[in-house]
């Protein structure tokens, strides 16, 4: 790649307008199956150029510190950062709207025919493949805590809680998290 060609790639774009945003977010919620994040980091900093990668960073830390989606978070944060209340808005309606009409218009189809043998294994099959999913990415976040017997000592434990024990979620956590860093703290070599 030339200089020029480089120089080009790190240049902004100019700010989108509400319809760009709209329109911008309505694809990403009709592409993103299963966790948008990675196809909107390439949508806002690679293919359109809304953001640098830097400020890409920073946004979706504050998403993330903030409760709900962060793909959702993010779509409103970037709409508010270009066009203000109305820019958030078009770009969270954006993403939300085809995901809703689709769940809605699904939710009508299995409610018409779930008696249906067909759509009771069309839906079983489904389960199936989300429970794929979910296994397929518990496996992917547990890979990088390979050696880390601390870490993967507090996901048994979450584990057991919750899945064998049946403890609520939130109690759970909020027993671990200040254990995990405790112990975390207390393993720190000086």
């Amino acid at each position: 790649m030339s200089e020029s060609d480089a120089v080009k790639n790190t240049r902004l774009a100019a700010p989108p307008g509400n319809g760009e945003l709209f329109w911008g977010f309505l694809m990403l919620g009709l592409i993103g199956f299963g966790g948008v994040l990675p196809l909107a980091r390439n949508m806002l900093v690679e293919d359109r150029r809304w953001l640098s990668g830097e400020h890409f960073t920073e946004l979706l830390g504050l998403c993330q510190f903030l409760p709900g989606g962060n793909v959702i978070n993010l779509s409103v944060a970037v709409g508010m950062e270009f066009r203000g209340l109305r820019g958030a808005c078009c770009a969270l309606l954006g993403l939300i709207s085809a995901p809703t009409a689709i769940v809605v218009g699904l939710g009508m189809v299995y409610a018409r025919f779930q008696n249906d043998a067909h759509v009771q294994h069309v839906f079983a099959g489904l389960a199936a493949a989300a429970a794929g999913l979910l296994l397929s990415t518990g496996i992917k976040m547990l890979l990088p805590l390979r050696g880390k017997w601390l870490a993967l000592g507090i996901v048994a434990l979450c584990l057991i809680a919750i899945a064998w024990l049946r403890l609520p979620l939130l109690p759970t956590m909020l027993v671990l998290a200040p254990l995990s860093i405790f112990l975390l703290w207390w393993r720190k070599p000086s």
